[in-house]
């Protein structure tokens, strides 16, 4: 299984364009140790021809002409994505959808509660209706179910459902729905490897627990260092639980919960621009390092 990141940038990308606290600015005028990354999204194959795109981020498509493997070029008009899984409808996990209208109609995976928030409060596969009829949504089942997708060999997925609130426009925001927010467990059936991707682990839960023990790789949550880093900063008045990211500072943060798995490779995806682990001489990339913790970046492949 080949995993390629696309994009690990939280909401905004870094730089974000209207941001001047010290990391845009900085990574802007060239400052500072630090590599400008896209709006988080990953492409998972086995043959390198058919992929799985786990969301698509408003920079889809600099992300697909930077990354050829997804183009195959078998007809005039192609492409190496065979199926879209979204793990919940946030404006930066799904408006590159739109973008991908010519490919119309593409398989689209995900939850009731995304396809609600998608055909009501941001409508767009409604919208997309009139490029070749749209997508064919398929549904993500929450109860731990596992399923397949046609033409992606040898994989098998499980959504698991996670604590979390839907986005600031959805109909139910302030009424939490399971399959508002999903991580999903990645097997290859033919090496028996697998990765566990949650770019929104907001907390550690009871059930979640299993799959982050037996994983070879869980790449997770890395929006925030502090709790209180939107407000420390400037830029929010929200701490990161209230919006859904465990931050990876503190007793009960990240970092002390991913020291207790010994098994996976352990990576960090979804980082904001805020966080300072995006500087890759600071001392909190140093702690990460010491605790064998990696932080994701455009471009990178991870092969299980």
């Amino acid at each position: 299984m080949r995993i390629h990141i696309l994009g690990s940038a939280a909401g905004g990308g870094f730089p974000q364009w209207n941001c001047n606290y010290k990391n845009s600015k900085g990574v802007r005028e060239g400052t500072l140790h630090a590599k400008p990354r896209t709006q988080s999204s990953i492409a998972v194959s086995t043959d390198n021809e058919h992929w799985v795109l786990f969301n698509t981020s408003p920079d889809i498509r600099a992300q697909l002409l930077s990354f050829p493997d997804i183009q195959p070029a078998r007809t005039l008009r192609d492409t190496g994505i065979s199926a879209i899984i979204f793990v919940d409808s946030q404006i930066d996990h799904t408006t590159g959808l739109l973008m991908l209208r010519e490919g119309m109609p593409l398989n689209v995976y995900c939850t009731d509660m995304v396809y609600q928030d998608l055909t009501t409060g941001f409508p767009i596969f409604n919208m997309l209706t009139h490029w070749n009829g749209g997508v064919n949504r398929h549904t993500v089942p929450i109860d731990e179910q596992s399923f397949t997708i046609p033409e992606i060999n040898h994989l098998r997925f499980t959504a698991i459902a996670l604590s979390s609130k839907a986005p600031p426009y959805s109909p139910h925001r302030d009424q939490p729905h399971l399959g508002d927010n999903i991580g999903v467990y990645i097997e290859d059936l033919q090496t028996q490897k697998s990765v566990f991707y949650a770019p929104g682990l907001g907390a550690i839960e009871a059930h979640v627990l299993p799959y982050l023990q037996k994983t070879d790789c869980v790449l997770v949550d890395g929006t925030f260092w502090h709790e209180d880093e939107l407000i420390h900063t400037g830029v929010a008045t929200k701490r990161a639980r209230e919006i859904g990211h465990l931050p990876q500072s503190g007793e009960d943060g990240m970092i002390a919960f991913l020291d207790t798995l010994s098994k996976p490779r352990k990576i960090l995806i979804h980082i904001n621009n805020t966080n300072p682990i995006l500087i890759e001489d600071s001392a909190e990339r140093a702690e990460l390092t010491a605790h064998h913790i990696e932080v994701a970046e455009d471009g990178m492949d991870i092969i299980l």
